[in-house]
C-alpha cells in the first residue's frame, strides 16, 4: 500500500494511490492516519474522492512528526569516503518538523552557507509506540519507508561536533512523495537500489543493503532511550557521493535540481531557491 498526503486548494488530505489515481482516506494527512489504531487498516479500504496522480501537489508526507531521528555514517562505503571507522553503535541527532517540505517544493538555500549539500536517504515511519523493542516488536512498528534528502550546510555542521546546527534549517528536507509499507518493499529490512542526481548527473547511487545498522536494528536501539509514536521518522544515513567528499567538493547552487530516488518508494524532484530571491 502506497499512502500519501497531498495539499487541495485550501487544506491538505490523506489518500491512498491506485494506480493513476489517489484515494481520499478522511484524515489531514498520514500522521493523522497513523496516530489511529485502526488507520492502516482503514486506510487499505477507504473510499473517497479521487484525484489524477499526475496533477498532484504533495505536501510533507507527515506535516508535524513528533520526533525526526538522524543516523550518521551508516553506509559503509560513505563512512570510508570521509575518512572515518566504522562506529560501533549509530551516530544520532535530531531533526526539527520546521525543515520538511513536499516531494515537488522548492529547497530554500540559506544566505548563511557556502556549503549546501545533499544526502539521500531511506526513511522509516513509524506505525504503532514501541519501547525498548526487541526484533518482532521493532519489524512490527514499522509502517513503512519513504525518500527524504538531508540537505546539509556542512560549513556549520562542523563548526562544533554536534551536527545540529548544520541540519536544521527552515524549508531544506524534502520527504515523501509515498509511505509504501513493508509488504511492497522486501520486508522489513529492504535492499533498495538509491539514487540523487544533481542537474541530471548521478552523484550518489547505491543500495540500502549497505546499512550498517538496519532498520530494525535503528528502531532497537533508539526505543531503548525514548518511546518511538505513529508518525515518528529515522532518517537512516546517506550513502558514498555527497558534494562535500568531492575533490574538489562541489555544493549546490541557485537553479540547481536535485532529484533523490529509492526504488519502490518513489521520488523527489526539488529546485534549489536562495532565500530572499
Amino acid at each position: 500500500m502506497k499512502l500519501a498526503t497531498i495539499r487541495l486548494a485550501d487544506h491538505t488530505v490523506a489518500v491512498r494511490a491506485e494506480g493513476d489515481l489517489l484515494i481520499e482516506l478522511g484524515p489531514p494527512d498520514v500522521g493523522e492516519v497513523l496516530a489511529s489504531s485502526t488507520g492502516l487498516m482503514d486506510a487499505a479500504t477507504a473510499d473517497g474522492r479521487t484525484h489524477p496522480a499526475a496533477d498532484a501537489v504533495y505536501a510533507p508526507l507527515i506535516p508535524r512528526p513528533g520526533k525526526v531521528i538522524c543516523v550518521g555514517l551508516n553506509y559503509q562505503r560513505h563512512i570510508k569516503e570521509m575518512g572515518r571507522d566504522l562506529p560501533e553503535y549509530p551516530t544520532l541527532f535530531n531533526k526539527f518538523a520546521d525543515t520538511l517540505i513536499g516531494a515537488r517544493d522548492d529547497i530554500l538555500r540559506p544566505s548563511e552557507t557556502d556549503s549546501f549539500d545533499w544526502e539521500a536517504e531511506l526513511a522509516v515511519v513509524i506505525g504503532r509506540s514501541v519501547r525498548r523493542a526487541d526484533e518482532a516488536a521493532a519489524v512490527a512498528a514499522i509502517a513503512g519507508f519513504t525518500v527524504l534528502n538531508d540537505i546539509t550546510c556542512r560549513d556549520w555542521q562542523f563548526r562544533t561536533r554536534e551536527w545540529l546546527q548544520g541540519k536544521n534549517w527552515e524549508s531544506t528536507t524534502p520527504i515523501g512523495p509515498y509511505l509504501v509499507t513493508p509488504d511492497e518493499t522486501g520486508g522489513p529490512r529492504p535492499a533498495l537500489n538509491i539514487q540523487c542526481e544533481v542537474n541530471g548527473q548521478v552523484m550518489q547511487q547505491d543500495t540500502t543493503g549497505d546499512l550498517l545498522f538496519d532498520p530494525v536494528d535503528l528502531i532497537r536501539y533508539i526505543s531503548t532511550m525514548v518511546t518511538l509514536n505513529p508518525g515518528d521518522i529515522i532518517a537512516t544515513g546517506t550513502p558514498g557521493g555527497v558534494g562535500h567528499a568531492r575533490k574538489p567538493p562541489v555544493y549546490l547552487q541557485h537553479g540547481d535540481t536535485v532529484v533523490t530516488e529509492i526504488e519502490f518508494l518513489g521520488r523527489l524532484e526539488n529546485r534549489v531557491v536562495s532565500e530572499g530571491i
